[in-house]
């Protein structure tokens, strides 16, 4: 499993800067749960061969006792709590501060990894930079610049050197199934429903705990793995204070599943956080099946309102199946199921090179990649890479060149030729002149 990495310090200090570094990316995914703010963020990173899971959250002000302040703190805590690791960045052009040693004070005690980022350190001697900050007791200081990358991948090495990940994820001859949503929509009871019994205590409160539980269990003969991301309570916890939903377990389930189920509420209207989740999971490259459930709560009218919804707000899951369900009641349970081994299949499909490059010729005979100045793209065969997600790699001369259009645009003709239902599937371009050149769809 991918380590989390989370990254704390005082408000301005480069958090979000150095996040968008690590996950090459400027669109940070905010998880606008119940319980967490705005400020904190979730992604992808990767060194080398080494992936990992990066959180940016909100600025830490220790000494806050009320308002947004003591709130950001407080989810910066439970941030610390579910990682494995911490950076904690400081300013090198302001100095040691009063709050810096706080903040220290708390990570000392930690049983986890802390690395200590001296950061906007661009154009300074690292060793001066560096001085004051031993004074934390939190070990060798890194003097880095976020916006500039000096120093950000040793900095990663260094905290990855002490984490065995696996280089491909454990594959399984049975379909593992998370069942993900936002809280109190309903996923323990549709995996109560999809088990027969009652194996997962249901309550009708939402973030009841942080862990994701594993369920063996055999439908039609075939073994299946289901995982409940949903906050649920143990007997007899009812009257202690509710755990807040955690984001980094469930984006641990995604990345250990081959399905993800997204449960929607159709009693409420489709939610930002609910779009922020489908996200994750596309971002992870899962297949996704799509159950709206309550769906015996509404009249015909309020259910043509939430399709229209639905397809304003979730367009982007158009390779997906949606099926409209009540897990209460059982009603459309089955039915999941049909798809969820379709997208399974599709996820874990195996396409000849043969096939694959016909499948190439076809779409660029359709539609040529457009020309960029005196150059056009040239694709000359494609082959498959991976699995869970599809992956495709097409192999040419000049595909730098190709426009994000064009990539999915054939990331649709090959969903399309191959009629994969349920999952994503990604192209990497390899060019002649460099076999590890630029890739996209990663």
């Amino acid at each position: 499993m991918k380590p989390t990495i989370a990254l704390v310090g005082r408000p301005n200090v480069g958090k979000s800067t150095l996040f968008n570094r690590l996950t090459k990316s400027r669109d940070a995914l905010v998880a606008d749960l119940p319980g967490l703010t705005r400020d904190r963020h979730y992604g992808h990173g990767r060194v080398g061969g080494k992936p990992y899971l990066v959180v940016d959250t909100g600025g830490f002000e220790p000494v806050a006792d009320d308002g947004i302040l003591y709130e950001m703190a407080r989810q910066t805590l439970q941030a610390i709590d579910e990682a494995d690791a911490v950076v904690f960045i400081v300013d090198a052009r302001i100095g040691l501060t009063p709050q810096d040693k706080l903040i220290a004070n708390r990570l000392r005690q930690l049983d986890r990894p802390v690395r200590l980022a001296v950061n906007k350190a661009e154009g300074m001697q690292a060793s001066i930079v560096a001085a004051e900050f031993y004074e934390l007791g939190l070990g060798e200081p890194w003097a880095i610049s976020a916006s500039h990358g000096e120093g950000v991948r040793g900095l990663m090495e260094d905290i990855l050197d002490g984490f065995t990940v696996d280089p491909e994820p454990e594959t399984l001859d049975h379909p593992k199934i998370a069942i993900i949503g936002r809280p109190n929509v309903g996923k323990s009871t549709l995996v109560n429903a999809i088990l027969g019994e009652e194996r997962v205590i249901a309550f009708d409160q939402p973030g009841t705990t942080r862990d994701s539980i594993y369920i063996e269990f055999e439908r039609n003969e075939r073994p299946y793995t289901v995982i409940d991301t949903a906050g649920v309570r143990r007997r007899g916890k009812v009257n202690e204070a509710i755990e807040k939903f955690s984001v980094v377990k469930t984006m641990q389930a995604i990345e250990d599943a081959n399905v993800a189920v997204l449960v929607l509420d159709a009693s409420q209207d489709v939610a930002e956080q609910d779009a922020h989740i489908a996200g994750f999971a596309l971002e992870a490259g899962r297949a996704l099946v799509v159950a709206v459930n309550k769906w015996e709560s509404l009249d015909n009218g309020q259910r043509e309102q939430v399709k229209r919804d639905i397809a304003r707000k979730l367009g982007f899951l158009d390779f997906a199946r949606f099926h409209y369900i009540s897990a209460l009641q059982g009603r459309g349970v089955g039915d999941l199921f049909a798809s969820i081994d379709a997208a399974y299949e599709a996820a874990m499909v195996k396409l000849p090179t043969p096939r694959l490059t016909r499948a190439l010729q076809l779409a660029v005979e359709k539609q040529a990649p457009p020309r960029a100045g005196m150059v056009r793209p040239k694709l000359k065969y494609a082959h498959q890479g991976g699995v869970n997600p599809p992956v495709v790699v097409v192999h040419g001369t000049a595909l730098e060149h190709i426009p994000d259009s064009y990539w999915r645009y054939l990331e649709h003709s090959f969903l399309k030729m191959f009629k994969l239902q349920g999952t994503p599937l990604k192209v990497q371009f390899k060019r002649s002149a460099n076999p590890f050149g630029d890739k996209k769809g990663t």
